[in-house]
């Protein structure tokens, strides 16, 4: 059976979950608000534009998960999920899921974002398999560093190298969908590169390249 991948964060919802993620934590006063929204805009709009350093990313965003235990974090997980991602759902992306499931595909979410933030959001849509960035966990705390490769523009090859390793399988036949040309390396890789809601510069890159381009947010 052949991969369906698939990006997360305005790809399968029509938002980002990292960036929605920090919002609500200043929103409610869990972090330093103004400060934080700043640095928070600051990442998103460099993320956007390709020059993000995802380690001075990582050390911002993970900070809010070695500051406090962990029952906290997943009450504040639980209210994240019902007040910033099922507004951005998309029943498109629900119906391509099935497509693939139906097919007899195997479903995998990979994303830059942090599994503590993504793990619950896969369990939504459905999606058992999911590779994302590990925030370092050590003796019942999160730590605030990163565990392992970030899953990050040729991150995300790696990180699929080494779940394919663990898991069997290889990449023909395969699918990736993405809207964001920080994904192009891995868009380069597999057979059925698709554009989905594409940034400028990977909509671009899809048309020079023939890759098809669709849209999951028709109706919205």
């Amino acid at each position: 059976m052949a991969l369906a991948i698939f990006d997360l964060d305005n790809t399968l919802l029509a938002g980002d979950s990292d960036y929605l993620w920090g919002r609500f934590l200043a929103e409610h006063g869990l972090v330093d608000g103004e400060a934080y929204e700043r640095a928070n805009e600051r990442f998103y709009q460099a993320y956007k534009e390709g020059s993000l350093d995802i380690f001075e990313f990582l050390r911002f965003s993970l900070r809010p998960l070695a500051e406090h235990p962990v029952e906290e974090l997943e009450e504040w997980r639980r209210d994240f999920m019902e007040e910033k991602i099922e507004p951005i759902l998309l029943p498109a992306a629900h119906a391509l899921l099935d497509r693939h499931r139906e097919r007899g595909d195997t479903l995998v979410i990979i994303t830059a974002t942090n599994r503590f933030v993504t793990r619950p959001i896969a369990d939504r849509l459905g999606v058992h398999e999911l590779i994302a960035t590990d925030p370092e966990f050590r003796e019942g705390r999160y730590t605030g560093e990163v565990a392992g490769i970030p899953c990050f523009q040729e991150g995300k090859v790696k990180r699929l190298e080494q779940w394919l390793a663990e898991h069997g399988g290889d990449l023909a036949g395969s699918w990736f969908y993405s809207d964001s040309h920080n994904d192009l390396p891995l868009l380069e890789r597999v057979e059925h590169p698709v554009a989905v809601d594409p940034d400028p510069t990977l909509e671009a890159e899809a048309r020079k390249r023939g890759w098809p381009l669709i849209t999951l947010r028709d109706g919205r």
